[in-house]
Parts: C-alpha cells; structure tokens; sequence
C-alpha cells in the first residue's frame, strides 16, 4: 500500500530541505523550492507513490525545480554575496581553521555553475552513482562525469585541504 503524502513529508521533509540547502546555498531559497515542488508533488501523489523510488523522484523535482525556474537571478545573486564577502573580509566569528576552510570550500561551491554543483552535491552529499546523476540532470552518464571533473578542477584551484564530503556536512 503506498504511503500517503502527509506520511512521506514527514518522514522526509528535513532530508529535502538539507538537500536544496546545499544546492542552493540559502536556506530561504531552499524552502521556496522544496515548498512549489511539494505542491506539484501533492497534486500528482497518486502516481508519483506508486513509483519505485518516489524520494528519488522528489529530489530531481527539487533539482529541476533550482536548474530551471525563474531563480538565475537568485543563483547570481548568492556567488555576488559569496564574492562581496570576500572582499569585506574573513568572518572573525569562526575562530577554528577547520570552520574557515568549510566556509571557504562553501564559497566556492556557491560560485561553481548550476549543473556542476548540482552533480557535486548529488554524488557527494547524496551518494548518486553517475547514472542515478544523469538520470536527474536528464544528461548522458559521460555528461555527468565532466561536470564532475571540471567542478573538482574549480575547487581544487583553491588552497584549503578541506574534501567535498566535509564541507557539505
């Protein structure tokens, strides 16, 4: 018997807001995409609950939702906030390198474009093989493995010792 949507919100909400949280990098922003793709998800729960794997179903949702919705104005506007505060200065609030450097890789994560961080946080947050990344980015798996290789590339270039995996925890 599938599980009724008020169920599966439950159980499942807080894991969805992290992951749009990652992929946007503001929590406000994250919200508003995890709240219009649970209304569309609601309207549809009949079929998408009778799916092998409606979690994963909701999650390229909130993906599609942030690649292509009316938020490229928003996504700029965050690497523009990561970049102003980088020129005001280092936070003093964080007195632990390790805090600094998350903060750091963060930034640069922000700054990577939309697809490239998406499969970043796909494979490192969520744990997708490259054809469960593909199959959400709707591209081919050797797509998936550039995007991957050139967001690597990006974030290497900078100077902290700090993995993908840390940073998003």
């Amino acid at each position: 018997m599938p599980e009724r949507f008020e169920q599966f919100v439950a159980g499942r909400l807080d894991r969805l807001l992290r992951y749009a949280t990652a992929l946007t990098c503001d929590p406000h922003l994250a919200q508003d995409v995890v709240q219009e793709v649970l209304l569309r998800a609601q309207a549809r729960w009949q079929r998408i609950s009778a799916m092998h794997a409606p979690e994963s179903y909701l999650r390229r949702m909130v993906t599609n939702e942030y690649l292509s919705w009316r938020r490229l104005r928003a996504a700029r506007n965050i690497a523009a906030t990561h970049s102003t505060l980088d020129e005001i200065g280092t936070p003093t609030a964080d007195h632990a390198h390790r805090y600094a450097e998350r903060d750091a890789m963060r930034g640069r994560i922000a700054r990577l474009p939309r697809k490239q961080r998406a499969a970043i946080l796909l494979r490192y947050y969520e744990d997708c093989t490259d054809e469960e990344i593909a199959e959400v980015l709707g591209c081919a798996t050797g797509t998936v493995r550039s995007h991957i290789s050139r967001a690597l590339s990006t974030l290497r270039a900078g100077e902290t010792r700090l993995s993908v995996t840390e940073a998003l925890s």
